[in-house]
Formats: structure tokens, sequence, C-alpha cells
């Protein structure tokens, strides 16, 4: 991976999106190297978490290259955006948990890749009130309309009022306002935010990792659809869980008043 460095330390992995003078900006090239990222973490059955951050202070990711978009076509516009769109579904869909880790501008593009992540922590401003997380879909004010998902996932994450405001005015918001609307899960200074989601990643990593992914499975597909069959696939997950050593070990543990060995994700 050209733009995309890769970190595992223990049982999760830190991504770090690595095209500082574009502001990180996605690029094919970037969302080839995520693609391949997703490979990499997939077939690492060691790896329990992910949290995904981008290099430098000021841009988690600044949005899609808007000089490789410029000259598309009709045609090259919706190549462009299923790429992005199937790479983000494959985030999205990762069995594992993930963690976005947004240190700055995480606009158009960036928010949407944020957004594909299960859980999104974001920078605060510094004492003078500069820098910090900033959130956006700033399409329109391009011509464009949000291309990797922005229409569909921000209006499930926050309401559909308030997404549609964001998006028709292409007004970017700062990490205060984005927790109080429910768009992120907690706001850190910028020197506290990557301590604290690789905090957040291995407090997760030390459960049973087949019952988290079977709890992100659960809820991502009962979201789909409707409450009787999101019973359904509750139910079938739970059952699948008397299956794994780690349901042996972690109720073994319990009854007998001693802490649980480390889980084998077995």
């Amino acid at each position: 991976m050209t733009h995309v460095l890769l970190e595992k330390k223990e049982h999760i992995a830190v991504a770090t999106i690595n095209r500082p003078k574009a502001l990180n900006a996605l690029n094919s090239e970037v969302l080839s190297d995520l693609n391949e990222l997703v490979d990499i973490v997939t077939a690492d059955q060691d790896i329990y978490a992910l949290v995904i951050t981008g290099s430098g202070e000021k841009a988690f990711v600044a949005g899609a290259d808007i000089g490789e978009m410029s000259t598309l076509t009709k045609e090259g516009g919706e190549a462009f955006g299923k790429h992005g769109n199937d790479v983000f579904r494959r985030i999205e869909t990762l069995p594992i948990p993930t963690i976005a880790a947004v240190n700055g501008f995480a606009l158009g593009g960036g928010c949407e890749l944020a957004m594909a992540c299960d859980i999104i922590l974001a920078a605060g401003p510094n004492a003078e009130g500069k820098g910090g997380a900033k959130f956006g879909q700033p399409e329109v004010g391009l011509g464009i309309t949000p291309g990797f998902g922005g229409t569909q996932r921000l209006a499930r994450l926050v309401s559909p009022g308030m997404a549609k405001q964001l998006i028709y005015t292409a007004k970017n918001i700062k990490a205060d306002e984005a927790l109080r609307i429910g768009l992120v899960n907690a706001v850190y200074p910028l020197e506290e935010l990557m301590p604290a989601a690789e905090k957040l990643a291995q407090t997760i990593a030390k459960n049973a990792p087949i019952a988290v992914r079977a709890c992100k499975k659960a809820i991502n597909d009962g979201l789909q659809t409707d409450m009787d069959q999101a019973i359904v696939i509750e139910e079938k997950l739970f059952g699948s869980c008397f299956e794994t050593a780690d349901q042996k070990e972690g109720m073994g543990a319990f009854l007998e008043k001693r802490k649980h060995e480390p889980y084998q994700n077995k």
C-alpha cells in the first residue's frame, strides 16, 4: 500500500491514510489502498479491531480528489462513485469493529469514510479554538452530490432533516456540533485522540471476538429489516455463540468466580 500505513498492536490494527500534501484526499490510488487494507485485515484472524485515522494534524481525509474528478464524464463519475462506494461498503461490513479517529477535516469522502466505520471519535479545537475535526458534505457547492454513501449514511446516523440541512447547505460543522447531533461518539483534545481510540479498540479486543463480531452483524443486518425479522437474526447469532470455546471459557470463568483466560477467537 502506497498511501495507507498499517501498524499492528497486539490484537488491534491502526491504519493511517498518508497523503499529507493533499490533506489525505481520496484518489483512485488511495481507494485501492483502502481496498487492499480490507483484504489484509480480513485475512489476519489475530486482528480484533481496526482504527482508521489520517496523517498530520490538519486532515483525517479532506475529501475526494477534486483534480481527478474535475474532468470525469457521466460514465466516469458513476465508475468513480462505484469504486468509492464498493470500498466503503467493504469497510462498513468488515466483521470486526472499526473506529474512525478523526483528527482534522473530514469533508465529503472523508466524512463518508468516517461514517462507514462503527464508531467515530473526534478531536476538538485547541486552547485557542483552532483546529480539531470538521465534518461536512460540501459537494453541492461543487455542482455534484455526495458520491460515496453520504446521502444514505448521514440520514441514518443523525436524522433525515439534519442530513438534508447539512447536505443542502454544504456547511461544515465542528466536533462539538457533530457530537450534539449524534454523528460522533466522543470528542477529545487532539493529543488524546489516538490514545483514546486505541484504548477503546483494546477494550473491545479483550472481549470474546466471535461474540463481538456477531453483535456487529446483528446490529447492522437488523437495521436493514423490520423488528420481527431482526429478532430472528439475533436469535440465530445468539445461538451460534454456544458452539464456541470462548463461550465455554467466559461462562465457565463466571461460574467459577475467576478471571477468564484470554479469548482464543474459536
